[in-house]
């Protein structure tokens, strides 16, 4: 069977789950279009100020819409925030004190927050240098939450638990609004003062509610990624309890200031018109994740998560066996991108990450995973995450290019 074909199949088995896929995304796009209607959002709102950022009617409606669409009862939305990793940054930095504790319990945490706790390098201001401590709970041999164990992991010292949505680069399931939901309610029941914190990258519009409306009390993401609407040049975003959104505002500005600056630099149009594009991009990159997980599947490959899973983030794993097939993966991917297709990937060391990557990434947005990208560390299993992908015919596209550079290995 040629590749052509074989994606052919897939496709026509999937059609009731896009179906599906798009029934959920009507729902979430009514959720942004009733937060729009509410705060009567007009092309005044797409101006911005210079400076400081003090009096960004943009800006501050923003911060309202995205509370109300998080269901929670404070948001910041800043071009400041460089990634995902630093808007998680500032809300560990904003929470914790020295002689807390930050408790992950799903497993170890995404590389580039390992510099960030402390697990890795020295002298850079880590969570550990300035008396915070660490720990985790690792996850059942079947890669899930020990729920068992999270019964009675709180201690007195124990500030923060902090919930890793998505897998990240570890062969897990990503977690569902459920899951999350649960974890806090336990956590809560041993300790209802210690702050639920979800890193919620890859997470956004995955399902009709966010963490922060079913008890998480603060979260955390990136706009070149869900919430972006693959048209954000960049930033982050923070939502929960009021109070700790705007502690984690004042470690990304300085106390006193907190939330009430931030120059926008005119990009208020894009941040508002990629809220409202997230819902359908966000859809697309799952149809992507269904149809490779059923071409992979099919091909006899280990996945995560299985095709017939119902997904929680926008990255499907695949778990390739060799540094060849994880290659030419990648380099099948980049040459199907709209961007930089004449490029060749190759494993190179990247900042915050332990191993060397190797990434596919032909966007239009510099990082950005909502559009179709490929990557993974250069290690044994050699998985490769996919993720993103504006249309899933995008994605069809490059996975017959993929099959057709392995039928060459």
């Amino acid at each position: 069977m040629t590749a052509a074909e074989t994606i052919r199949r897939a496709i026509a088995t999937l059609i009731p789950t896009f179906l599906e896929i798009d029934q959920q995304t009507q729902q979430n796009l009514k959720k942004v279009l009733r937060a729009f209607q509410n705060q009567k959002v007009g092309v005044h709102h797409f101006s911005s100020v210079s400076g400081y950022g003090h009096g960004d009617i943009g800006r501050e409606t923003l911060d309202k819409i995205y509370a109300e669409v998080m269901g929670a009862e404070a948001a910041i939305v800043r071009v400041q925030l460089v990634s995902g990793t630093h808007a998680i940054a500032c809300a560990l930095y904003g929470v914790l004190r020295p002689g807390d504790e930050l408790l992950a319990v799903a497993g170890a945490p995404y590389d580039t927050l390992e510099e960030v706790i402390g697990l890795r390098e020295e002298g850079q201001g880590s969570l550990a240098e300035l008396g915070v401590s660490y720990r985790q709970l690792e996850l059942t041999s079947g890669g899930e939450i020990d729920w068992e164990q999270l019964k009675t992991a709180i201690q007195p010292q124990t500030k923060m638990v902090l919930i890793q949505r998505s897998c990240g680069y570890s062969w897990r399931k990503s977690l569902s609004t459920a899951d999350i939901e649960h974890i806090v309610a336990i956590v809560k029941n041993q300790n209802p003062d210690t702050v639920c914190f979800v890193d919620n990258c890859y997470g956004e519009f995955i399902e009709t509610q966010e963490p922060t409306a079913v008890g998480v009390d603060l979260m955390a993401g990136s706009l070149i990624k869900n919430p972006g609407g693959t048209i954000v040049t960049g930033g982050g975003y923070l939502a929960g309890k009021a109070d700790l959104v705007e502690k984690a505002a004042c470690r990304l500005t300085a106390p006193g200031i907190g939330s009430h600056g931030g120059a926008t630099y005119d990009q208020n149009r894009l941040l508002y018109q990629g809220l409202f594009l997230a819902p359908q991009m966000v859809a697309e990159a799952i149809k992507c994740t269904y149809l490779v997980a059923v071409v992979f599947e099919t091909l006899g490959y280990e996945v995560n998560p299985p095709a017939s899973a119902k997904r929680q983030d926008v990255i499907q794993a695949i778990k390739l066996g060799s540094p060849e097939k994880l290659l030419a993966f990648c380099r099948a991917w980049q040459k199907f991108s709209p961007v930089g297709s004449y490029l060749e990937p190759v494993p190179a060391p990247m900042p915050g990450y332990a191993s060397d990557l190797v990434m596919a990434g032909g966007t239009f947005i510099d990082g950005s995973t909502s559009e179709l990208s490929a990557d993974g560390p250069l290690r044994e299993p050699y998985i490769v995450f996919c993720q993103g992908g504006t249309h899933w015919t995008h994605g069809a596209i490059a996975l017959e290019a993929v099959l057709e550079a392995f039928e060459k290995l």
